[in-house]
């Protein structure tokens, strides 16, 4: 080791150091690094097994991935939005329509609308028809919770019903809140209108259902 004047390397600035000292230091350090030797029957032993304490943690992660799979959908859907369009349709008023080929099981839209309780949903509703408004776009998501749609919404509430739907809606929870979306039960062709079963409960007073499919029930509740 070289003698410091300053009684500190870092204080006396930049020097070189003598290929002789470099290799000696090299050899102490690769020495000390180096495992004990095995033999060839152990090693590949090693080799060939998986670490087991490494086996709950993957398995860990494969389960919160597969729980979060909605979540990362959802991600992808805000990013990479599909390609639909909203137009005249043969089942009623305007339908929702696919412009791109759509693969099952993937999430066409979001339904956006206002987050309001049942009391504000009855009062609405009521007002709706005062106005003479004639649909109105109410979504339940849960016991307390309905998604009003009907002034400030999306493309979502263009979706019309029908028996024999192409798609489904599903209630999944982003940060604590409840969402929902409208995922394809089948692949969807290019022009090919978007429509789920709307499950009205059942009612005395009967709404008719036009979707036209060979299953129709005839009425929506």
């Amino acid at each position: 080791m070289r003698d410091h004047a300053t009684g500190c390397a870092r204080s006396e600035g930049y020097y070189k150091i003598d290929k002789k000292d470099k290799i000696k230091y090299l050899q102490s350090s690769r020495l000390q690094s180096e495992e004990p030797p095995v033999d060839t029957q152990h090693r590949s032993r090693f080799l060939q097994e998986p670490v087991p304490s490494a086996a709950p943690e993957q398995r860990r992660l494969l389960s919160s991935f597969a729980c979060d799979s909605d979540l990362l959908k959802f991600n992808q859907l805000k990013f990479r939005k599909k390609k639909i369009r909203f137009c005249k349709s043969n089942i009623h008023d305007w339908g929702l329509f696919a412009q791109e080929p759509i693969a099952a099981d993937e999430m066409v839209i979001e339904y956006v609308g206002q987050n309001i309780r049942q009391v504000i949903a009855d009062m609405r509703e009521k007002r709706y028809e005062e106005e003479g408004i004639g649909s109105s776009y109410m979504f339940r998501v849960d016991h307390d919770t309905i998604i009003d749609a009907t002034k400030c919404g999306n493309f979502a509430r263009f979706i019309n019903h029908s028996c024999n739907p192409n798609c489904y809606a599903k209630v999944i929870t982003v940060e604590s809140q409840k969402k929902i979306v409208i995922y394809s039960r089948q692949p969807i062709n290019v022009n090919e209108e978007i429509t789920y079963d709307y499950k009205f409960p059942i009612e005395d007073e009967k709404i008719p259902c036009l979707c036209g499919a060979e299953n129709c029930r005839g009425t929506l509740n």
